[in-house]
């Protein structure tokens, strides 16, 4: 894990490197500090050396700008390199999150995703900060410090050092109560993340069904899990300060006393005895910020490995070592497949698929719902790898191509059609970055897409909202479909892709598509069998296997399943899961 957190620090090293020489540097001077004011007191007050008082004092403002600048820098030092740290860390998790498949995606929620970007990243950026200074500059004074008070008196020294002794255990003990807390309480911020996710994004859901006062509390109880385990942990580590106050109000007392002793017997002067007053101070204040950054430790040991778990997690899916760079034509060919999504999983999404689609033909697919049709599209694509048989396009198996290229060339509408903030243009231009204007309004043509985006005052300049929330569920839809016509595919997927249009609309991009791509291969899943009675071939998924695959007349002879769900189209409003169920109680 820290070798993996490690090798995010890159360029800042040398910041991260410097950070702590300056800590040292800082931490000399200001013990250097206590040592000159006693021969101030001892050598200049108590003998009246005017001229020695002035040395020193001189020597002191210089050791204390030195001790100035050099915690100045060490500021400065530490906050570039933590904050480069952390800039790493959030480009690195975004980079590797990019080239997760399905499969690896499928395995985080967004939340929790979210959380490590944001929340985990700050822990652990605060965290390195007061490693290169705290972690060091700490230790560094408490045992300077130790040292400097062996050398003016053993007998006040091991005073110090029992104190510490003490502390370090009583300090040790809240740190082990308060982690318990911290790791529990990382993991509750992914379920309120995901509570607050979830309701934006289905805001309108939520006013439709006016369940807003039901999200309220939903919220409100991961919000006081928070709550509850944030007070718990802070209610263990207050015990820091008071018994930091009382152990150095202590000390003071009994250095005092001894110390006084010492003074009248003359084994200790009384600058000394400032001085081993001031390391006291030093030390106990050194050991309570020590114990500060072990708490800050803990609580990012938890962020840290979560955040290493998405950086060390590598996709299932890589390119070959020699990959294919073209993709000759459309043809599609399954060969014995098997897909299931969890190598645990007992039951196959889809089992024993075996079919040939030739370039440019126009295939359909329907089946109820869960049977795999969006599974079966998405092995074209690969955003998942077969478990068994191998998957052709153009004649080469999909794992033997360059993964940009093959998805440069099977171009997917899916079921949730997603706009990003920005104009319709550079919307459309997700498909081909470097399309002209009348390359867009040609694929939007066909998209049926062209006539409501002339209706807008800015036409193709109008400004999209985030999700697309200023158009209809049939524009995005339209304007999805024109977004990967861009791309000139050789392979269109649209996976029930036109649900929110009317069958007219949806028959013209149909037609539009067949006219003026007639090369491109098009697979069509959807509910509505006018959506794909015209196909080529249409395939009939049931049970995760391929129960039929033929042209539409046929299969209203040889698949009962289809023949019944075409009737109830054409005659009512049953859908295919109904049909279904009818066939197989009739069986029965």
């Amino acid at each position: 894990m820290i070798r993996t957190l490690a090798k995010q620090i890159k360029q800042y090293w040398g910041a991260s490197i410097v950070t702590p020489i300056f800590m040292i540097i800082e931490v000399f001077c200001e013990m250097a500090i206590p040592y000159l004011m006693a021969s101030i007191v001892d050598e200049g007050i108590s003998k009246s050396n005017l001229n020695h008082i002035y040395n020193i004092a001189g020597l002191m403002i210089i050791v204390a700008l030195v001790s100035l600048m050099a915690g100045i820098l060490g500021g400065k030092y530490g906050a570039k390199a933590s904050a480069g740290f952390a800039h790493n860390l959030r480009e690195a998790m975004f980079g590797r999150i990019q080239n997760f498949s399905f499969k690896e995606i499928d395995k985080y929620s967004t939340a929790g995703l979210v959380t490590r970007l944001t929340t985990d990243v700050t822990n652990l950026q605060n965290a390195y900060q007061m490693i290169l200074r705290m972690f060091v500059r700490s230790p560094m004074s408490l045992i300077v410090a130790m040292i400097m008070a062996f050398t003016f008196s053993v007998k006040i020294a091991m005073i110090y050092l029992v104190a510490v002794i003490v502390l370090a255990f009583f300090l040790g003990l809240i740190m082990l109560l308060a982690m318990k807390h911290f790791k529990v309480l990382f993991e509750k911020y992914d379920k309120m993340n995901e509570s607050v996710q979830e309701n934006v994004s289905s805001i309108r859901v939520v006013k439709s069904f006016v369940r807003e006062d039901y999200e309220k509390e939903k919220f409100g109880k991961a919000s006081n899990n928070i709550y509850k385990l944030a007070v718990a942990a802070e209610k263990v580590l207050s015990f820091n300060n008071p018994l930091m106050i009382l152990t150095t109000n202590a000390c003071i007392l009994i250095i005092s006393w001894v110390g006084a002793h010492l003074v009248v017997t003359s084994e200790l002067t009384t600058g000394d005895l400032m001085a081993l007053l001031s390391y006291c101070m030093n030390i106990l204040i050194s050991l309570m910020l020590l114990s500060m950054v072990f708490v800050m430790i803990t609580m990012s040991s938890a962020s840290a490995k979560r955040i290493s778990e998405v950086l060390s997690q590598e996709s299932s899916i890589k390119n070959p070592s020699e990959p294919l760079t073209e993709v000759p034509d459309g043809s599609i060919v399954f060969k014995g497949v098997n897909f299931k999504y969890y190598d645990e999983a007992t039951t196959y999404v889809l089992k024993d698929v075996d079919l040939s689609i030739r370039s440019g033909e126009t295939i359909g697919i329907v089946g109820g719902t869960g049977v795999g049709k969006s599974t079966f599209v998405n092995l074209i694509s690969r955003f998942y790898d077969v478990n068994d048989g191998e998957v052709l396009v153009g004649g080469h198996n999909v794992k033997d191509y360059d993964i940009e290229t093959l998805r440069n060339n099977v171009s997917m509408v899916l079921q949730k059609n997603e706009l990003f903030t920005g104009t319709i243009l550079e919307n459309l231009r997700w498909g081909d970055e470097n399309a002209t204007e009348e390359e867009c309004i040609n694929a939007c043509k066909i998209a049926q897409a062209d006539e409501f985006i002339s209706g807008f005052a800015d036409g193709y300049n109008t400004h999209i909202e985030q999700g697309g929330t200023n158009v209809s569920g049939g524009q995005k839809q339209r304007l999805c479909i024109a977004r990967a016509l861009l791309k000139k595919p050789k392979i269109l997927i649209l996976d029930d892709s036109t649900s929110a249009v009317d069958t007219s609309t949806d028959r013209k991009i149909r037609e539009g598509m067949r006219n003026e791509r007639p090369d491109m291969t098009k697979i069509i899943i959807a509910q509505r069998i006018s959506s794909v009675m015209e196909a080529d071939r249409i395939m009939v998924i049931e049970d995760d296997k391929v129960t039929a695959f033929a042209p539409h007349e046929e299969l209203l002879k040889i698949n009962e399943t289809y023949a019944s769900l075409y009737e109830a189209q054409t005659s009512g409003s049953r859908d295919f899961d109904e049909a279904a169920l009818e066939v197989k109680g009739g069986e029965s």
